[in-house]
């Protein structure tokens, strides 16, 4: 991890065409800007978490699937 000290008004290049911009900063709070082509996807990070945990729970089989599928093939 990179960890940097911009000011407001202050820029980040990332690989030539990402660009993140200081744009304020309230106490805790710090507000970007962020230039990057449309094929680039920008989440929030809770958000990108949240997403990647429900794929994941879509992705897995229900608990007893297997045992369904067993006794289909025993009656057989």
């Amino acid at each position: 991890m990179l960890a940097l000290t911009r000011k407001c008004g202050e820029k980040i290049v990332i690989n030539d065409n990402i660009v993140v911009t200081v744009v304020d900063i309230k106490g805790d709070s710090v507000r970007l800007a962020i230039q990057a082509p449309r094929e680039v996807k920008i989440f929030r990070g809770e958000l990108y978490e949240a997403i990647a945990a429900e794929n994941r729970q879509a992705a897995a089989p229900p608990p007893d699937a297997g045992l369904d599928l067993l006794k289909t093939i025993r009656k057989k």
